[in-house]
């Protein structure tokens, strides 16, 4: 009876302390160029699992409208992590607006290309970055969100694709979730 008494309490917890559906980033469904995309990232760019601000929304033409790329929510001065390993090819300023772009190691010729803004870079053109790496912070301007947030995209060569296409589907829904063993109670038989 008390075993089934905390296993009530521990779900009950876990329910509550869930965030609610419409925080989670939904999983991207990769559009057609987009389905080779190697899922490379071992982690996201800011906080542990942000909200999705925007969503990736592909451009019917090359010049047409659309979102190259997801915003996350991120207040400034959030640390900016390279979300795999790779060699930074930017690292300045465009259009007023501080960029980090990192070409991915091992993703094919011409590599998977991440880019991050606005970010003020704490890395040069040319380093090598591993997994998790701190590239930068997010800068308190220059975003063109309503709210905090860093820009992810993802391009191979000319090509814009969904960056959430990166992420392993354990990143994009959370570490599973676990129950631990309540102490002092003996285990049902």
């Amino acid at each position: 009876m008390a075993a089934r008494l905390a296993l009530l309490v521990i779900l009950t917890l876990t329910a509550l302390t869930a965030p609610p559906p419409s925080a989670r980033p939904r999983p991207a469904v990769p559009a057609a160029e987009d389905r080779g995309t190697p899922r490379v990232a071992r982690a996201w760019p800011v906080g542990a699992r942000p909200r999705v601000l925007r969503g990736w929304e592909p451009p019917a033409t090359a010049y047409g409208p659309g979102h190259r790329g997801v915003d996350l929510a991120a207040a400034p001065g959030t640390p900016v992590r390279a979300v795999a390993a790779g060699r930074v090819s930017f690292a300045g300023r465009v259009a007023g607006r501080g960029v980090v772009s990192v070409a991915l190691t091992g993703t094919g010729d011409p590599p998977l290309r991440t880019t991050y803004e606005p970010v003020r870079a704490s890395v040069t053109e040319g380093a090598e970055v591993s997994a998790g790496a701190v590239i930068g912070t997010v800068e308190a301007a220059g975003s063109h969100c309503a709210a905090p947030c860093v820009h992810w995209g993802l391009l191979r060569a000319g090509t814009y694709l969904d960056p959430l296409a990166l992420l392993p589907p354990w990143l994009l829904r959370g570490a599973p979730s676990r129950l631990l063993p309540v102490l002092g109670v003996p285990l049902p038989e």
